[in-house]
């Protein structure tokens, strides 16, 4: 498989100078171009953004062929539309792995991009056990940070807790009966 054009889209998180990284040195190794691409929500104040894209550009290095872009809308059908208008051949993605009802709250840009993508996407992972190379950002590591539970506000390592996932879980089938019944 020939890579010309290589395709990043970061949120200016870890996990995604993580899959930068590893774009960047795909794209060196493959003598490609590296498109780093961002999407700012509508109605948001494009300027931050763009000063991080273009820190992000400088980071990859001179000695690669860098092309940037700050689209505005949907993150996912920006990245599909993005990646077939520049016949991007890969796309190099992180993921935060979120599963179950956080996904269905959230849903998941990754996911989508997977599906509808119009090339092979490689996927970098949100909990890396160990570093790759000496080049893995520090701040991500095997720790999986703790915050507050979106249903009950308690600590939790998940977006929705395992108390209340299997609360929600126990309530579906009901639900789901009561509905077929009223119809």
């Amino acid at each position: 498989m020939r890579l010309n054009e290589i395709l990043v889209p970061t949120d200016f998180s870890p996990l995604s100078a993580l899959a930068g990284q590893i774009a960047r040195d795909m794209a060196k190794q493959a003598g490609a171009r590296l498109h780093v691409l961002h999407v700012v929500a509508r109605n948001a104040d494009p300027s931050q953004p763009a000063e991080d894209l273009a820190r992000v550009s400088r980071a990859m290095g001179h000695d690669l062929r860098v092309e940037t872009a700050l689209l505005t809308g949907s993150s996912a059908q920006s990245i599909l539309a993005y990646a077939r208008e520049k016949h991007i051949d890969l796309i190099v993605m992180g993921t935060h792995g979120r599963t179950g009802m956080s996904r269905e709250i959230l849903g998941s840009v990754a996911e989508t991009v997977v599906r509808l993508g119009p090339c092979p996407i490689l996927t970098v992972p949100g909990v890396v056990v160990e570093p790759i190379g000496n080049s893995a950002p520090a701040s991500l590591s095997a720790e999986v940070p703790s915050r507050p539970c979106l249903v009950c506000g308690h600590t939790s390592e998940d977006l929705v807790c395992e108390v209340c996932r299997n609360r929600i879980r126990a309530e579906a089938p009901e639900r789901r009966t009561s509905c077929s019944s009223a119809t």
